[in-house]
């Protein structure tokens, strides 16, 4: 695992060990609570409603002896025996493993296993795991934790289970694909991202695994999710392959108004690329988990918005109503693209969030952190809707998460797969490379590239074919004329129909 994504929870808030008798959630673990106690569909949004109603409680984190001051290497020194995977003499194609609390993982995850309408708490045994290089074994009656869990199934050959999905660190989950490795990750909510106030880290409190029958190709966990500001139920069904699929059901309860909330969060990091490589002293071309930003609005329209690793804090909005998909795309794949033989950007995914009926007015909101090195996720993208969510009521959104290769949003219009910029603080060289069925073997008479800007002065606009890419090449140059930020827009036309997607680009100093 890259030590990014142990990261990921630094600085999170964690679980609040509010009682919840009927199922549970608490800190003591009695003979009572480890007994099967019913459970269906509208179990935990119950639980999440009642939640609501009941004042905030703070997390409390205490760790007994050595695990309380654990290391990065400890922590990694702390493994799961996989002879212990739930399910594994089950027959389900599925098997999970649990992962221990420590290091940045504090917060106790109270994990049930749910079959035929009852949940079981798993308990915390010590034999679990194994404690190796120097790491102290607990004392046998130990009761530590866990922090998580990991599902793993044979998504790359029929004789091995490798890990498909990972639910660790506050409200953070991640997927995969057939042949990929992480990188981006979701949230099950975001909450005041960005906010000069410090972001609110609502966190996954408990989970309950549906024991999956033989011969069915999916998963479905179930979360209750808390945090000061609202609490929340998630229901996911998980069907992995080429493609894996999320379908996530959410309906969120909020203790206060939040007109700062985040839906169908993704989080991701880039730290440089062709478009921005400013006192950047690396062997590598590239280096990110996701290089864009694509918006599919309800007109149909098509935007490509390039990452950058800015030097302040940015905040983009793109205003949608009847949203039809947004995603942080991985559009480079070739290995020459990063060079990286440990990394392996190229295989991270992309993840598009497809919404599930119609989420009405909003924004799809764009976070771009400052950061000087890979370790830390630095990109934040989610849906916020244009009212704010109010005190006492009930919100349901439910959408599909697609973790992939390229996205479910298959199309034969033009995709910008390279932005490239250089030059000097007096005149920016942008050169964008096109491909698609749509522009493919057109004649160059026929297509015009149009490029605006919020101000400065565009110059000396260039489109020709590039034979190499069997696509286009747009060249301009942007002259900002001491301006501190710069709005850009590009788009290949015939006469007015775009015959690609539109490029749109913050450039600052």
């Amino acid at each position: 695992m890259h030590r990014r994504h142990l990261l990921l929870g630094l600085g999170l808030l964690a679980m609040a060990p509010v009682p919840l008798s009927r199922l549970g959630i608490s800190e003591a673990w009695s003979e009572e609570e480890e007994q099967a106690v019913a459970f269906d569909a509208q179990t935990v949004r119950q639980m999440a409603r009642e939640l609501a109603a009941k004042p905030y409680k703070g997390p409390a984190r205490d760790l007994p002896g050595p695990f309380d001051k654990l290391s990065y290497d400890d922590y990694r020194n702390i493994r799961f025996n996989s002879d212990r995977a739930l399910w594994r003499e089950a027959n389900t194609g599925f098997q999970t493993q649990l992962l221990h609390r420590g290091f940045l993982f504090r917060d106790r995850v109270d994990i049930y296993q749910v079959a035929d309408g009852k949940a079981r708490k798993l308990a915390y045994d010590p034999a679990m795991f194994r404690f190796e290089h120097g790491v102290a074994q607990p004392p046998a009656k130990s009761d530590i934790g866990f922090s998580g869990f990991r599902l793993h199934g044979p998504i790359n050959r029929p004789d091995y289970f490798d890990e498909i999905a990972v639910f660790q660190g506050a409200s953070y989950f991640r997927g995969v694909g057939k042949g990929q490795v992480y990188g981006s990750s979701a949230r099950g909510l975001a909450v005041k991202t960005g906010d000069a106030g410090g972001e609110e880290f609502p966190a996954f409190r408990a989970f309950w695994l549906e024991q999956p029958r033989p011969g069915v190709d999916s998963v479905v966990v179930h979360a209750l999710l808390d945090s000061p500001s609202a609490a929340a139920a998630h229901r996911f069904t998980i069907r992995p392959g080429t493609e894996t699929l999320m379908s996530v059901e959410m309906t969120v309860y909020p203790r206060v108004d939040i007109d700062q909330v985040g839906i169908g969060a993704l989080t991701s990091m880039f730290m440089f690329g062709p478009n921005d490589r400013d006192g950047i002293d690396d062997f590598r071309p590239m280096v990110c988990d996701a290089n864009g930003l694509a918006i599919v609005t309800g007109t149909g329209e098509r935007l490509w918005r390039p990452l950058a690793n800015p030097q302040r804090l940015q905040i983009s909005s793109f205003a949608v109503s009847d949203l039809r998909g947004f995603g942080l795309m991985q559009r480079q794949r070739s290995f020459f693209d990063y060079q990286d033989l440990e990394a392996r950007y190229e295989r991270r995914p992309s993840v598009w969030v497809e919404p599930i009926g119609d989420w009405g007015d909003g924004s799809v909101v764009l976070v771009e952190i400052p950061t000087p090195e890979e370790i830390h996720d630095n990109i934040v993208a989610f849906w916020r809707p244009r009212e704010p969510l109010r005190k006492g009521r009930e919100y349901s959104n439910t959408y599909r998460l697609h973790w992939g290769w390229s996205g479910p949003d298959a199309t034969d219009v033009g995709r910008v797969t390279a932005t490239r910029v250089g030059g000097n603080a007096e005149r920016r060289l942008f050169v964008l490379d096109v491909v698609g069925d749509k522009v493919k073997d057109l004649p160059p008479e026929s297509l015009a590239a149009r490029v605006t800007a919020s101000t400065g002065e565009i110059r000396d606009v260039v489109l020709q074919p590039n034979p190499e890419i069997g696509g286009w090449r747009v060249s301009f140059a942007l002259e900002p004329r001491g301006a501190a930020l710069v709005e850009l827009r590009a788009d290949l036309l015939r006469g007015e129909e775009r015959m690609a997607e539109s490029w749109v680009y913050r450039w600052t100093p």
